[in-house]
């Protein structure tokens, strides 16, 4: 066995090696693409399918196969209609530039400014109870979410932020969404959760809130209107009665910078 495997390794040059990489970086980015989106659901769907298939072949259940081999055709010419955001967004990202983009990146500093500003805002709708609900994205992309509602792109500041939930302007109804220290988009809407065991007196921000942190990593900072209790919904779970200090010191270690394994090498090799 080990003289055949060396004989295949042998076979395979740099040239492979590296071809090998590019395809799994591509294949890499279009899965954290499609991540957590509709897409994905489809994608497992037609892959069951593709099993269903071979099995059907393999055991010569000839009805079954033929049938699944005939829809099998359909779907792969329904699939850019299927697909079609998730196709429009790649080949957006792809002429910007920004299909291996690396997420946003906020040094310490620009990070408390963030914490600061957000946690001002959110005091004051407290205070006057004014309900807002703040989506913070991490590493799953939130662009399903965010072209449901009116794009932004704007700088976070306390003022902007209260100014966006004012009642009876144009975009205080929806959920905000962030990127780093940016306001991609306000209006928007967001999945509710299903979960029926939840306290009545939770309304429609915060079954939205959990609905969300049910299916993505982002972080969810919700006022209630009727109350003023600031809460934060993460990971399918929501955490309430929180003030401006407790919301930035939950928020702080989920958004802390890692450190780089490429970069704690260079570090050790500049110490040497």
């Amino acid at each position: 066995m080990m003289p055949q495997i060396k004989a295949v390794l042998s076979t395979i040059s740099l040239l492979d090696i590296f071809d090998i990489v590019i395809v799994a970086v591509v294949l890499y980015k279009l899965y954290v693409m499609i991540k957590d989106t509709r897409a994905l659901a489809l994608l497992k769907g037609l892959i069951v399918m593709l099993i269903a298939t071979a099995i059907s072949k393999w055991l010569g259940l000839n009805v079954i196969y033929w049938l699944l081999q005939k829809t099998m055709t359909v779907m792969l010419v329904a699939l850019p209609v299927v697909f079609q955001p998730e196709l429009r967004r790649a080949l957006e990202q792809l002429g910007r530039g920004g299909l291996f983009k690396k997420s946003v990146f906020l040094n310490e500093e620009e990070q408390e400014y963030l914490w600061d500003d957000l946690g001002k805002a959110v005091a004051v709708l407290a205070k006057n109870k004014i309900g807002a609900l703040i989506v913070l994205e991490r590493e799953t992309g939130l662009n399903d979410y965010i072209e449901t509602g009116i794009k932004v792109d704007g700088l976070v500041s306390n003022e902007f932020l209260i100014n966006i939930f004012i009642p009876n302007t144009p975009l205080h109804d929806g959920a905000v969404i962030l990127r780093g220290n940016r306001i991609m988009a306000a209006g928007c809407l967001l999945p509710l959760t299903e979960d029926r065991s939840l306290n009545k007196e939770l309304g429609t921000r915060h079954r939205a809130a959990i609905g969300l942190a049910e299916q993505t990593d982002a972080v969810i900072v919700v006022v209630s209107e009727e109350t003023g209790i600031i809460s934060i919904a993460r990971g399918g779970r929501l955490v309430r009665d929180l003030d401006a200090d407790l919301l930035k010191g939950r928020l702080r270690p989920l958004f802390a910078n890692k450190p780089h394994p490429l970069g704690n090498f260079l570090n050790w090799r500049q110490h040497l």
